[in-house]
């Protein structure tokens, strides 16, 4: 199988549009027509990881963290990010990090904590932004049908858990073709008047081109009169964070023990609250920017990590903020990734990593 075959792939779940603008998610190291029999899965790469995907066959490693963040100038092997780039290169083990767009996709990494505390009802914590077009053409009324079913499958049309969505409004369209079209109805010359469908859907920024071509394939008209409107409105079924509720209130030590079993936590740093935990937002890595968000939809618990010690103030007795380190936060990403792969592609060999890239260290 190709490299190709698994980011389309995973890209079609959590697009790169998806990622923060100082992200660098992507195919870092290697080539887009490798062919790979097998994948290795981990939430940092290291030199240790390379190491470890040489010695199982893993010609590409995904990873949730990018090991390339910032631009590099030169390769040394001055620091473990150059190593771990050589290394790689020179057993042409390719590098893909799948960070922010899966942050923010909606059964991304906060999902799948939301999974593993047991919440129920969950919703986008932060919805995001700027991530949606409306999209409007004008159809003769016989091909409106065909047209719409076209957008729909190419993914227009989706508002929250509906599908197929669209506006429709009759009206009458005027041209006059010249000597060089070959008009669909009408004659050369003369201008012709025809009944037809505004037809208006939304979708996503990172379908526009899938979208539009799907159109021009499905629309009867030589030339195709379409507009294309940037939105300002949430995108509901992405954005940072998830909140939902437990099934039942518990206390807030009987939460932080079921906290602690259920994410498999050798400790957390909490703020102390004094009334029963329902409602619950969480965040995977460093989510203290949406501390006041999460107050603002009432959750009784933040759970997070990287919160500074002027910030547990912040909390003021209106939330309890559940600080259960990076690396913890997100480690359950790796099986994420894994059971993504395995859907898409359910007989292509995927490794979970074992080594424990947890640069914090605690003495017990």
């Amino acid at each position: 199988m190709k490299i190709k075959e698994i980011t389309s792939y995973l890209e079609s779940l959590a697009p790169l549009a998806l990622q923060e603008s100082y992200d660098n998610s992507g195919l870092l190291v290697g080539d887009f027509e490798q062919n790979i029999d097998s994948i290795l899965v981990s939430l940092d790469c290291t030199e240790a990881v390379v190491d470890e995907a040489i010695q199982k066959g893993c010609g590409l490693i995904i990873a949730h963290h990018p090991i390339i963040f910032s631009g590099l100038k030169k390769l040394n092997g001055k620091n473990y990010v150059e190593r771990t780039v050589i290394k790689a290169i020179q057993n042409k083990v390719a590098i893909y990090a799948i960070h922010t767009n899966l942050d923010n996709w909606g059964k991304g990494v906060n999902h799948k904590i939301a999974q593993q505390i047991g919440l129920v009802q969950t919703e986008t914590l932060a919805a995001s932004s700027g991530n949606l077009l409306k999209l409007v053409s004008f159809v003769p009324v016989d091909s409106a049908e065909k047209v719409k079913n076209a957008l729909f499958e190419a993914g227009a049309g989706q508002i929250g858990n509906y599908s197929e969505c669209s506006f429709e409004t009759l009206g009458n369209g005027t041209f006059k073709a010249n000597e060089m079209a070959n008009p669909y109805v009408g004659e050369i010359q003369k201008q012709h008047t025809e009944s037809e469908m505004r037809v208006e859907v939304i979708l996503p920024v990172w379908l526009q081109h899938k979208v539009i071509n799907a159109l021009k394939a499905a629309h009867p008209y030589e030339e195709v009169a379409f507009d294309l409107y940037a939105l300002k409105n949430d995108f509901s079924s992405n954005g940072a964070g998830i909140i939902g509720e437990l099934p039942n209130a518990l206390q807030p030590n009987d939460f932080l023990a079921h906290l602690k079993e259920s994410m498999e936590l050798s400790c957390i740093r909490f703020t102390h609250f004094n009334q029963p935990i329902k409602r619950v937002a969480v965040c995977g890595g460093a989510g203290s920017f949406l501390l006041k968000t999460a107050i603002a939809n009432h959750a009784d618990a933040f759970v997070s990590s990287d919160f500074k010690y002027h910030e547990f103030f912040d909390a003021e007795d209106k939330i309890m903020i559940a600080d259960i380190g990076h690396y913890e936060s997100e480690k359950f990403t790796i099986r994420l990734l894994r059971e993504l792969i395995h859907n898409g592609f359910p007989t292509q060999r995927v490794e979970e990593s074992k080594i424990n890239t947890n640069p914090v260290n605690y003495f017990q």
